[in-house]
């Protein structure tokens, strides 16, 4: 799934945010101590040092994602270590003031600092210490993470190639990769019962109950009501996601009979993704109306790379005439060409919104396709370097295929809401809240119409009709309603693993309980048991960032579509709607990305939406062609997992 790793106002690197300051004795005897100066000078403290410790911060963990051997983690660790003890100062320190009778900005900055921690550490410097190598351990073994039967490995991205290939690989080699790569997370399931002592010591010592409190407090609401208020989000499209569910379910099971399904839930190797957040490769399968509209923008890719292939080898004299190395060499020049392409494609979009090309150091310095000589994190992410936004890149692994063109406009998303904000006090250099930051990217993806497509020649001109309607809904769902259980299950589970609902004994029989109430998704083969930890088998579980983000945007990227599109004077049917080269839809994204955290969520999404409340409306609205098509489809069906399972 597409994420962001970056400079997120107080978590430089990871989310690396704590809380430290007097011992623990000193603080209960007598109480935080009285703040030796005014907030003013308080936040300016806090805003110099950011703007200062941030290169040396994000290079690290830059190196740490991109160059995986032990001196790199000893390199990142030990800058998380340096931020984290300096942090923990300005936290504890964050206690000591009222925000009552500050100027709005200065409570602002308050307020963030006592409620952005995604990794609270303990005061013990031995245990912050711990800490981050085990942070630092759990990305790498991610990261360097390989199935392998004999001598043959597989790294994440060849393994995702045979789940992808629904129509070619067997039922038994996609449950045979899907299960392999799982084992990759095995060996970070101590670390990870560990990790989840030492961050709720200290959340605890910041005053929080447990580290799912401290995630969840920093929404400008109460830890309670943001829980209430993603459950009222997914009561609001959970039928939209049983009709898909029932749908591709039955198809599944008209191709392998008894094997297709189980008790009504969809066999987790089966949906062409690792996580199930992603059911686009089982498009050939769930397609509609065959044929209608041609929408495979990763065959017009991968043509393109094969033309940029065939240009170099005859400019070198043909293939014949290339040794081995030689010929290896070209593939890499094709690989690097169309990754830039694909790029550049991307920022063409911003740019026709009136927003500046990306700075030189972008294409210099991002990672955009696999080295060939080290391990990498290949998860897509969009990185600030430093607090000017004159160092911006991107880390991807770069293939030509729809899904990673898609994942690439996402992720420049991420780097334009940084050159928005650059302006900002590096203390609100983030999203009004984080589900923003993942949905800016994705509200311009919701705009990738087929016309827009067409325009930059990656697929046919389309066709106009209900059918070719109902293909391109199909496709969008498979990708954006597919996801929506998923984006809300992890932290449910980290929730539950932080406030001990969740022990560790149970650890995975809670992540299938969920994945089954969510997703209606099982593994196959039946009980997963206690001897794996398949939740760390997904990036951002390791990686701790928190997940609830994701599902955030997939409401907030219809909200913010329908504003645009309102904005750019669109009529007709939503899905319809492409504010491509649209002045004032750029002006007003622009203006709402500029705010940054500066002022709480509900007043930035006002200035965009017209309301202060998320709403799946839009989901709904946007949808509503393919919701009445699945409806006529399941009929006769038992549709709902519970029910199915009668």
């Amino acid at each position: 799934m597409k994420s962001q790793r970056a400079l997120l106002a107080l978590a430089i690197t990871a989310g690396l945010v704590a809380l430290a300051g007097c011992s623990k004795s000193t603080e209960e005897a007598v109480g935080p101590a009285a703040p030796a100066k005014s907030a003013e000078e308080f936040v300016a403290e806090v805003n110099t040092t950011l703007h200062e410790m941030t290169p040396e911060i994000t290079s690290a963990a830059w190196l740490g994602a991109t160059y995986i051997n032990k001196d790199s983690q000893r390199v990142e660790s030990a800058a998380n270590e340096r931020w984290l003890a300096k942090n923990n100062e300005f936290i504890a320190a964050a206690k000591t003031y009222s925000t009552e009778g500050l100027d709005a900005s200065t409570a602002r900055a308050i307020h963030l600092l006592k409620t952005s921690s995604s990794m609270p550490a303990p005061r013990d410097p031995a245990k912050l210490k711990e800490l981050t190598e085990i942070a630092s351990r759990m990305g790498a073994t991610y990261g360097a993470g390989k199935w392998c039967v004999g001598d043959d490995c597989k790294d994440i991205g060849q393994v995702s190639e045979i789940l992808a290939d629904t129509e070619n690989s067997s039922y038994d080699q996609m449950r045979a990769a899907w299960e392999g790569w799982h084992t990759i997370a095995q060996p970070m399931r101590q670390d990870y019962v560990r990790f989840v002592e030492l961050t709720n010591e200290g959340a605890r010592e910041m005053g929080f109950a447990n580290t799912g409190d401290v995630w969840r407090a920093g929404y400008d609401m109460s830890a309670d009501e943001f829980r209430a208020e993603a459950d009222r989000l997914w009561g609001q499209v959970q039928p939209l996601y049983e009709q898909l569910q029932c749908y591709t379910r039955t198809k599944l099971e008209q191709k392998y009979g008894e094997q297709g399904s189980i008790d009504g839930m969809i066999p987790a190797h089966l949906t062409g993704n690792l996580w199930q957040q992603d059911w686009g490769n089982l498009w050939p399968l769930l397609q509609p109306y065959e044929g209608v509209g041609s929408l495979d923008v990763s065959d017009a890719l991968k043509k393109q790379r094969e033309q940029i292939l065939a240009e170099l080898v005859s400019k070198a004299g043909g293939m014949r005439n290339l040794t081995a190395a030689q010929q290896m060499e070209l593939e890499r020049q094709a690989d690097v060409e169309i990754a830039t392409r694909m790029t550049r494609l991307a920022e063409s979009f911003y740019t026709g919104l009136g927003m500046p090309a990306l700075p030189e150091t972008f294409w210099t310095d991002s990672m955009l396709v696999q080295p060939r000589d080290r391990d990498v994190v290949c998860h897509a992410s969009a990185w600030q370097m430093n607090t000017d936004a004159s160092e911006v890149r991107m880390k991807m692994c770069i293939k030509p295929t729809e899904e990673e063109l898609f994942t690439i406009y996402h992720e420049l998303g991420h780097i334009y809401y940084y050159l928005a904000y650059k302006d900002q006090a590096p203390v609100f250099q983030t999203g009004a809240h984080d589900g923003f930051h993942e949905a800016i990217g994705d509200t311009i993806e919701l705009s990738m119409t087929p016309e827009y497509l067409a325009s930059i020649g990656l697929v046919d001109k389309p066709a106009v009709s209900e059918q070719a309607v109902i293909n391109g809904q199909m496709r969008m769902a498979l990708a954006k309603v597919a996801f929506l259980p998923f984006g809300l299950m992890i932290d449910q589970w980290r929730w539950g693993v932080f406030d001990g609902s969740i022990t560790p004994e149970k650890y995975n029989q809670a992540w299938w309980e969920l994945k089954a109430k969510y997703q209606g998704v099982a593994p196959a083969g039946g009980v997963r048991g206690e001897e794996f930890f398949d939740a760390g088998a997904k990036y951002h579980v390791p990686g701790n960032t928190p997940y609830t983000r994701y599902f955030l945007s997939h409401i907030l990227q219809f909200q913010f579509y329908k504003a645009l599109c309102d904005a750019s004077g669109h009529e007709g049917p939503l899905y319809t709607c492409n504010f491509a080269e649209n002045p004032e839809a750029g002006k007003r994204f622009w203006a709402m990305m500029q705010r940054g955290a500066s002022q709480p969520w509900q007043q930035t999404l006002k200035e965009l939406t017209g309301g202060e409340q998320m709403d799946a409306s839009a989901v709904l609205e946007y949808f509503q062609p393919l919701q009445s098509w699945l409806q006529e489809q399941n009929q006769g069906q038992t549709c709902g997992w519970e029910a199915a399972k009668g």
